[in-house]
């Protein structure tokens, strides 16, 4: 089949400790650190790692600051894994590490890696919820969740420069095998991994002159996990980069934060799924952002009473 998730990402970072302490309050687990190098699990075991001086094997980075530097992506047999090394390969370097990962570069200049997906099965209980005539939850009251714990990585976002993107597009829908679910024309593609049933799994965001990350989403269980999760980072002092609402493109519900390791962190939950009976969409508009976001008048009416 061939690609089945995103495996590892790997950001070159200037403050370790912040950005170590910022993924340790969104709710990934632990699992190495030294003086230069920490990494991160998700509960699927995914890994997150943060670099304050990447290996030989990464490209440069694409923007200034710090940001991400390589996606890993997993695939499903050693089979599929060779044919792919050698697609990516037909007219740029692949090298392989000790790790067994073996690393490439796109066209906009991020880092690719290939690798065998090692998914872990992790619990997922999303809340039951009650709702007249379809009664889910007797006898027992909710608690706080106060602290999301992500199940997975479940898509990324980068931003490609408009000047070629379409080649950078090409890369991982004839190479590497990502389809493209929903077309934006005037800004990016939405692209399903061959083993993945989420709308999308990953996006290219066309910008006019730069590239860089935009975002990395986060699955959680449930929309309680979204609110719940992005409160405790506000009151860890981490900064909200986009409120509570729920997206047109994918339909999920989300909430950003930023992220000191560069670009932004979602917070997501209840994706569409979707199967290779849909058929790709082309927008030759941009559709509305979300289908709704928080709104308040609290505030306002406060400051006139």
């Amino acid at each position: 089949m061939g690609i089945q998730r995103i495996e590892s990402v790997t950001y070159a970072v200037d403050a370790l400790d912040e950005c170590a302490r910022f993924f340790d309050d969104f709710g990934l687990f632990p699992v190495e650190r030294t003086d230069e190098h920490a990494v991160f699990e998700t509960l699927t075991g995914q890994t997150l790692q943060l670099d304050t001086y990447p290996g030989p094997l990464l490209p440069p980075p694409v923007e200034d600051g710090p940001t991400l530097r390589e996606v890993v992506w997993g695939v499903d047999t050693p089979e599929e894994l060779q044919r792919l090394v050698a697609a990516a390969g037909q007219d740029r370097a692949v090298r392989q590490s000790a790790d067994g990962v073996h690393h490439t570069v796109d066209e906009t200049g991020f880092g690719v890696g290939l690798t065998l997906a090692r998914p872990r099965p992790a619990p997922v209980s999303p809340r039951p919820a009650n709702a007249l005539g379809n009664v889910k939850r007797w006898n027992t009251a909710l608690e706080a969740i106060e602290r999301a714990r992500p199940l997975r990585m479940c898509h990324v976002a980068l931003n490609i420069p408009e000047p070629g993107k379409d080649e950078a597009v090409a890369f991982y829908t004839e190479r590497l095998g990502f389809r493209p679910t929903d077309v934006v024309e005037p800004m990016g593609v939405f692209m399903q991994a061959p083993g993945d049933d989420d709308q999308h799994t990953m996006l290219l965001c066309h910008r006019p002159d730069r590239a860089g990350i935009n975002h990395i989403a986060y699955e959680v269980p449930g929309f309680d996990d979204v609110i719940e999760g992005a409160n405790h980072m506000i009151e860890r002092g981490w900064r909200e980069a986009r409120k509570l609402g729920r997206h047109t493109i994918g339909s999920n519900v989300f909430r950003f934060l930023h992220a000191p390791c560069g670009g932004r962190v979602e917070y997501a939950a209840d994706m569409d799924r979707v199967d290779d009976s849909y058929e790709t969409r082309v927008h030759e508009t941009t559709p509305p952002h979300h289908i709704w976001a928080l709104r308040t008048n609290r505030d306002q009416d406060a400051s006139a009473s």
